[in-house]
């Protein structure tokens, strides 16, 4: 019998410059998603609340909240890039492309840019990535860049389950 682990993140040398990671899956932003997210926010804008508002507006329908597209491609990455980060450090930039419309579907990829050790602590090293999410089309709906802090593989803390997993199926 083997047991197999689902990797979630990754350790400082697992990353490489120019490696890019496509996310797996994507998801279609209903509308529900939206009200919700700015409820939640206190987004209250009626370009994305109100639809009699938003067929006056430029787009001529409701537009979905930049910052859920935003935090939809970062969730995406999570598995792939900072799932066994120490900390997310920094946002470089951010920018929205192309308006994202309830019934979208996103996808999104990361690319390595810059994988560097720490310079005060020996045990980690920060890396810099770049992510873009598209539309079912094709189009850039967002972009960002961001420097993730994280483990060394020797120096990562153990990845424990809350229970004996030795005699989980006896």
């Amino acid at each position: 019998m083997t047991t197999h682990e689902r990797p979630f993140g990754r350790y400082l040398e697992d990353f490489v410059v120019g490696d890019v990671y496509r996310h797996w899956p994507g998801k279609t932003i209903t509308e529900a998603d939206d009200h919700l997210f700015c409820m939640i926010t206190m987004n209250h804008h009626p370009l994305h609340t109100n639809d009699w508002f938003a067929a006056q507006s430029v787009q001529g329908r409701n537009v979905v909240v930049g910052n859920l597209v935003y935090s939809l491609v970062l969730g995406m990455s999570v598995p792939d890039v900072s799932g066994a980060a120490i900390a997310n450090l920094e946002v470089e930039t951010l920018q929205h492309k192309f308006p994202t419309f309830h019934g979208d579907t996103i996808h999104a990829e990361t690319r390595v840019i810059a994988v560097q050790e720490s310079k005060s602590k020996d045990d980690r090293g920060v890396v810099t990535v770049e992510s873009k999410g598209f539309n079912q089309d094709g189009q850039e709906v967002c972009y960002f860049r961001r420097r993730v802090l994280v483990w060394k593989r020797a120096a990562s803390p153990p990845r424990g389950r809350p229970y004996d997993t030795d005699h989980a199926w006896d």
